[in-house]
């Protein structure tokens, strides 16, 4: 009687076990996700952006028009930029490089001269957009709604691919401020906002950052920012 006693416990550990194992695979799954997936912490250097026929490389910026459709338009004209197709509006590196992760890259406490003009300069150098320059920075209060948000991050997985949260990304045009993180200060994803994705070597360091935000407010409510960032990460030290 022990005997049987003694097998049938074994019996049943065994079956408890197994049913326990099924009931935490999901969670093994997901920790095995996680764990796979590595936050860059550093400086994405973006690439200056350059005309390249009909549309452009390295690292730019276009408006939809609302009611667009991503890729097909229509976009807005920047009759200001220097590219063939004026819906580009090519980048140049800021101070900084680029882009970091970990921090805040805020705009100055005067954020305009008299005219206009925004003089926030370590992410990509100010340029003109129509009648006066455009920049941007992160900011760990967001300029237009004065939500408090997390400082950018992003992080690839072993496929290459990038995700990561950049809502404390603003714009500042024309004395005016606009929120184009993805998802938005609130965590939401309105319209046609998405992102940030991209692809990452981690042999190379070459990344490709992209993401659109939905303007809500201001003279450009309703039209969506498209960013396209590319160059060279580098880490920390």
């Amino acid at each position: 009687m022990r005997s049987i006693v003694h097998t049938g416990r074994i019996k049943l550990f065994g079956a408890t076990s197994l049913a326990v194992a099924f009931a935490l695979s999901p969670l093994v799954v997901s920790r095995a996700t996680a764990a796979s997936s590595t936050r860059l912490v550093g400086t994405f250097h973006v690439k200056a952006g350059a005309s390249a026929g009909s549309s452009a490389t390295g690292s730019y910026f276009r408006m939809l028009q609302p009611n667009g459709k991503l890729g097909a338009g229509p976009y807005l004209p920047n009759a200001s930029s220097t590219a063939t197709n004026k819906t580009f509006t090519l980048f140049k590196p800021g101070t900084d490089g680029g882009l970091v992760t970990g921090k805040y890259q805020p705009a100055p406490v005067t954020a305009f001269d008299s005219k206009g003009n925004a003089l926030a300069s370590r992410i990509v150098l100010p340029l003109a957009f129509f009648n006066a320059k455009f920049s941007v920075s992160t900011q760990s209060k967001d300029p237009q709604t004065g939500k408090a948000v997390p400082a950018p991050s992003i992080s690839y997985d072993n496929a290459g691919h990038l995700t990561g949260d950049l809502r404390a990304f603003g714009a500042w045009w024309n004395k005016g401020k606009f929120n184009q993180g993805a998802p938005k200060p609130d965590g939401t994803k309105p319209g046609l906002t998405a992102g940030p994705s991209g692809t990452y070597n981690a042999k190379t360091h070459a990344f490709t950052l992209e993401w659109t935000s939905r303007i809500v407010g201001g003279p450009f409510n309703g039209f969506t920012g498209q960013w396209h960032l590319q160059g060279t990460f580098v880490p920390n030290s």
